[in-house]
């Protein structure tokens, strides 16, 4: 197959990476595309792979795209996502994979390009990019897909082989909302806890009131789930009906073991909202994620106020300095600010 994966970051490059070493023609588009773009090389570590070397076409935007693709990766941020797909526009039939993370990126492509064909895809590996630019696959992990749009079964059988080929585990869903929705659960583990308060997931969940708060905004997102009759499912390497079950626990039976599991599931990797935070001002994805569940939680009419009060204390802290150094190293402090929120509304 001819792919092409619009976004040279972490995922971008950790994707091409494994559809190229699993033998597919890629094309990597991005900032970090060279001068003179053309056939190069691009270094792929993995969990127990040692480093591998595998080739790609790399292009700094939409010039030169062959016109025969049979797929285009969007692998940015969410924010970035409008300009992804103006790469595409003329590439109308070309059928879009999204790997966002959070709810409503595959609405907001298909908007942008009806009738094109949609995948959406949720990545349950943890990536990186080494000093010398090498794609770092930190854990097992794998990855979900799902059709949204099109006659395109075919294609996304062939997507699911083609990372299989290339050392990424891969999954086919029947329901993407289902799929999204459980990958939801996992992003929302240690997250906006761990960006506001500037600390490691351990500590939070070592925290009993903070873990009353990640318990809280776990509760309130199944319970949307639930609303919008969907159930978690299990993804490559993420039990999230595990996962579910343990936050349905007593904290004091549930906390011990979420605390052990999660220590080990990131890779080693910060949180995303943590990650952004510390770049200082800067857009987050917590509008997606957060503020997702606190969006469908006011459709369906059930309420999610935890998620709410994170969602905006961290586009808070990512728009005001002084702001995100208020809650930096103090959980007493963000406790305080969920709780007061809660008695408010």
């Amino acid at each position: 197959m001819r792919i092409a994966v619009i976004g040279a970051g972490s995922v971008g490059c950790v994707l091409a990476g494994c559809l190229a070493e699993g033998g597919q023609s890629v094309t990597l588009v991005g900032r970090s595309a060279p001068e003179r773009p053309g056939r190069g090389t691009l270094e792929l570590v993995g969990p127990g792979e040692g480093r591998r070397t595998v080739e790609v076409e790399r292009r700094d935007g939409a010039a030169g795209l062959p016109a025969d693709l049979d797929a285009a990766i969007l692998a940015v941020k969410r924010f970035d996502l409008e300009a992804a797909t103006d790469v595409l526009r003329d590439l109308p039939g070309v059928p879009a994979v999204t790997v966002q993370n959070g709810i409503g990126a595959e609405e907001l492509v298909a908007g942008r390009r009806p009738g094109a064909g949609l995948i959406a895809a949720s990545l349950t590996t943890a990536v990186g990019l080494g000093p010398g630019g090498e794609a770092l696959w930190l854990n097992r992990g794998g990855i979900g897909l799902a059709r949204m749009e099109g006659e395109i079964d075919e294609l996304v059988a062939a997507l699911a082989g083609a990372f299989d080929a290339g050392g990424l585990r891969a999954a086919v869903y029947p329901d993407a909302a289902a799929m999204k929705w459980s990958k939801l659960l996992g992003n929302l583990v240690g997250n906006a806890t761990s960006a506001l308060i500037d600390l490691d997931v351990s500590a939070v969940y070592a925290d009993p009131a903070l873990y009353a708060i990640e318990r809280r905004q776990e509760l309130e997102a199944l319970a949307v789930m639930t609303a919008l009759r969907l159930r978690p499912v299990a993804l490559p390497g993420a039990d999230v009906p595990l996962l579910a079950r343990a936050f349905r626990l007593p904290a004091a039976l549930g906390r011990p073991v979420l605390a052990r599991i999660l220590g080990r599931a990131r890779g080693g990797k910060m949180p995303s909202l943590r990650i952004a935070l510390l770049r200082g001002p800067a857009p987050t994805e917590v509008t997606w994620l957060n503020g997702a569940v606190a969006a469908a939680a006011v459709r369906t009419g059930i309420g999610a106020p935890v998620n709410a009060t994170l969602s905006r204390l961290v586009e808070e802290a990512a728009s005001d300095p002084a702001r995100r150094e208020w809650f930096r190293g103090r959980p007493d402090r963000l406790v305080s600010a969920v709780v007061g929120s809660l008695a408010s509304g």
